[in-house]
């Protein structure tokens, strides 16, 4: 008798197993899938979405009866339908792209332990062109190509701690010591990542053409910033002949900070405009979204004005008026800078938020253009 129960609870565990992690018996053959996209255009077997997004269905079978779907992606989503029984329905929703460069991904139909992977790929989105008239590209950076920053065009910053404005992190080439990447080109995108290791923080700066810079032109990029406490994100430009500062002069065309988040500023020091003495000519704009999503940020800088812009709208406007070195030091080359700060005295006004690591400053493009 007690064999006999045993025997029984035995059987009973087993199949508790069996129908709560889905999987086959010894006996039981793996499903077989079958998978077509209905009304979307594939090539070469991957599924092809144009920037402006779409909605399509997925016609699934499977020999086993019950089955699902689901996506490695946050940028697109799927909803199955009659999953129960040997067919049904996906719904696939694709928005409207935001970037300039392609997205891929996959869409995974399961059944059983067997899985069915359709790749998907949507195109690249024309984005708003703010260059103004008159200007053609004379560099760019699309951050389309290999794993890591062009070396030709780009310089790490290496300084500890400390350094600048009492900020906190590590500025390193690259890598951490525990081989981490603070800078990564990766799915069409710059990454600048700040992060802790070890109660360590490390972060990078990166420089654009340093020993030669450009002198006046039009210059963009396309950012999204990232969220919390600590970070202090910056795209700007210093003097490629640097002697002192501000008497070299330094222009910021966005800064923010996550402690006053989506509040994006852009910022001219010099001799007679410095943030200590009150004296700095500086504009701050709410940017819905800032944090999280792509803007375009801009400078358009001549002899005789620096205009800079986001998303095509004005931010800060100044005149040259002929008042000197001490009042526009902007009539050299200058390099444009990206960097991931953490801490420091703007950054670090309300403390810092050490749960925001590990966080990253994301880049879609860099341009550079200039009077024809």
């Amino acid at each position: 008798m007690i064999y006999s129960l045993l025997m029984c609870f035995g059987l009973a565990l087993t199949s508790c197993n069996r129908d709560t992690y889905n999987e086959p018996s010894s006996h039981e053959p793996n499903a077989t899938i079958t998978a077509t996209a209905v009304d979307v255009r594939t090539v070469n077997d991957t599924i092809v979405v144009p920037a402006e997004g779409a909605t399509f269905l997925v016609d699934v079978t499977t020999t086993r009866g019950e089955w699902n779907a689901y996506t490695n992606q946050q940028w697109f989503k799927v909803a199955a339908r009659n999953t129960v029984g040997n067919s049904g329905i996906v719904t696939v929703t694709v928005p409207e792209s935001g970037v300039s460069h392609e997205q891929k991904g996959e869409i995974v139909i399961m059944s059983g332990t067997a899985r069915k992977a359709l790749p998907l790929k949507q195109e690249a989105a024309e984005e708003p062109y703010y260059a103004p008239e008159g200007y053609e590209l004379v560099w760019h950076d699309e951050f389309n190509d290999g794993t890591e920053l062009n070396a030709t065009d780009w310089t790490h910053e290496v300084q500890g701690a400390g350094w600048v404005n009492h900020e906190l992190q590590n500025y390193v080439n690259h890598l951490t010591p525990g081989g981490n990447a603070v800078t990564e080109v990766k799915g069409g995108t710059l990454r600048i990542n700040c992060l802790n290791e070890g109660g360590t923080v490390y972060s990078g700066r990166v420089y654009a053409k340093v020993k030669e810079g450009w002198q006046y032109g039009y210059i963009e990029a396309s950012i999204k910033l990232p969220k919390g406490k600590g970070t202090w994100p910056a795209f700007w430009m210093m003097p490629v002949n640097f002697t002192g500062w501000p008497d070299s002069g330094e222009i910021d065309i966005m800064e923010e900070v996550g402690a006053n988040a989506n509040y994006v500023s852009s910022s001219l020091h010099a001799n007679a405009h410095v943030h200590t003495h009150g004296t700095q000519v500086t504009h701050e704009m709410y940017c819905p979204g800032a944090e999280g999503e792509f803007h375009t940020y801009a400078i358009e800088w001549t002899s005789q004005n620096i205009t800079t812009y986001v998303d095509g709208e004005v931010q800060l406007s100044y005149d040259n008026t002929g008042k000197g070195h001490d009042d526009w030091p902007f009539d050299a080359p200058f390099y444009v800078i990206l960097n991931l700060a953490w801490g420091g005295d703007w950054g670090g006004m309300k403390g810092v938020d050490e749960s925001a690591h590990p966080c990253t400053m994301e880049v879609d493009y860099v341009r550079v253009f200039q009077k024809k």
